[in-house]
């Protein structure tokens, strides 16, 4: 741009040199015809080309740094300029009805739509989305998520209604047979514990202890001395052990009617706690009790931390593009153009955001413009405006020159005609 603008303005003043040198070189031939009428050409080509450089230099500076009225236009009425620029592009160019015009022939949704149906399937921009995903789990801080966690967790246990659960986990019970395993798993460990020769020995001399401490008179103090000389520890352990072996086993017979009484008796009482207040009451302290001492902020924590990772290393494998992320944007995309009234919807919204944005904003383009422009000195702005148009300028002075040129002969034949 600088370039074109030297190469007009040496064009400009070639044309003026042009026309003086013109001038001068026909002042001896301006007795004839010819020369009279080159002469005046050349004559008015050089007062055109002066006026005109006087003209556009006045524009912009003094012509020759002399301070001639109404010459350096724009750094004197650079206000009034700035101001009038202003006025016109809130005024007449971006009012606010031709933006809210503009703003309201544009659909929104069907351009992003296209927008990310064409962006989506670039390499880059799917590699750009999975590093935001990660990057989002990863500036997810859990530490402060766990105390909330742990809070809503505590409500809904504190919540769970024991009266509800209970019978259910009693019914649960009888229906599995868990009264009928929880007694064989008793009597099992009560026959390996009966048949322990520790047991034996422990039992039979327990027994012997309780027989010489019985408190007796005459012939029953006599019977009992009679019977504790006839057995000892292991016999009386034996007799037990026996004793405890055969009532297990009995009790371990299905058929068995003492069985079968007892497992009634235990169905019995398991019916009765559920209409036991003070059994869920009990339960229901106990449960507060519980959860106010439960700390599992650390846990929760570990969860969470585990899951991120997880998380961040799932996100990048080819799967979670192509078969989870891919298909729900597709998904919604076409579920969205498939959508009028949804698409009219979003375009509202969007639009009315937009006029919002404009009815509170559109005094901020002139200041932002006036802004700029204050940024600028003359002679930047002088540079900037000669930069851009200098060559238009330029022009103007050689149309001057050889305008003035034409019109010269023209006229000066006209005279000579005459």
């Amino acid at each position: 741009m600088v370039k074109q603008k030297n190469k007009s303005q040496y064009l400009a003043t070639i044309s003026l040199i042009i026309m003086g040198i013109g001038f001068i070189a026909t002042i001896p031939l301006q007795h004839s015809f010819w020369g009279n009428i080159l002469q005046g050409g050349f004559e008015a080509g050089l007062v055109g080309g002066l006026a005109d450089w006087f003209a556009v230099t006045a524009l912009f500076r003094h012509p020759l740094g002399i301070p001639i009225p109404h010459t350096a236009l724009l750094p004197k009425n650079r206000q009034r300029i700035t101001a009038g620029i202003i006025s016109m592009l809130e005024n007449d160019w971006l009012t606010k009805e031709s933006i809210r015009k503009k703003v309201n022939s544009i659909r929104f949704t069907n351009k992003f739509v296209e927008i990310i149906e064409t962006e989506i399937t670039s390499e880059s921009v799917q590699k750009n989305v999975i590093t935001f995903i990660q990057h989002f789990i990863k500036k997810i801080e859990v530490r402060k998520l766990t105390p909330i966690i742990e809070k809503e967790l505590k409500e809904k246990l504190n919540d769970l209604d024991i009266k509800k659960y209970l019978p259910l986990l009693i019914e649960q019970v009888i229906e599995r047979k868990y009264d009928e395993k929880t007694l064989d798993y008793i009597l099992k460990e009560i026959d390996e514990w009966a048949a322990k020769d520790s047991t034996k020995y422990k039992l039979g001399g327990m027994a012997v202890d309780a027989v010489e401490n019985i408190k007796a008179d005459g012939f029953m103090q006599f019977a009992l001395k009679s019977f504790s000389n006839l057995v000892n520890e292991e016999k009386l352990g034996n007799i037990i052990q026996s004793l405890i072996q055969k009532g297990v086993s009995s009790y371990r017979d299905p058929y068995n009617q003492n069985r079968k009484t007892l497992l009634i008796h235990i169905q019995s009482k398991l019916e009765s706690i559920k209409t036991d207040e003070k059994i869920y009451q009990e339960l229901s302290n106990l449960k507060s009790h519980a959860i106010t001492k439960w700390d599992p902020q650390e846990q929760i924590n570990d969860i969470f931390e585990q899951f991120q990772q997880k998380a961040i290393k799932f996100v990048a494998e080819p799967a979670f593009l192509n078969e989870y992320l891919l298909p729900l944007i597709n998904d919604n995309l076409n579920d969205l153009k498939n959508n009028p009234e949804k698409i009219e919807t979003i375009d509202a919204w969007i639009k009315s955001k937009l006029s919002s944005f404009v009815d509170k904003n559109h005094s901020k383009i002139g200041k932002l413009v006036k802004e700029n422009l204050d940024r600028l000195d003359d002679k930047t702005l002088i540079q900037m405006v000669e930069t851009n148009v200098g060559k238009d300028l330029q022009w103007i002075r050689v149309n001057g020159a050889v305008c003035g040129f034409l019109i010269g002969l023209i006229l000066v034949g006209i005279r000579t005609f005459f």
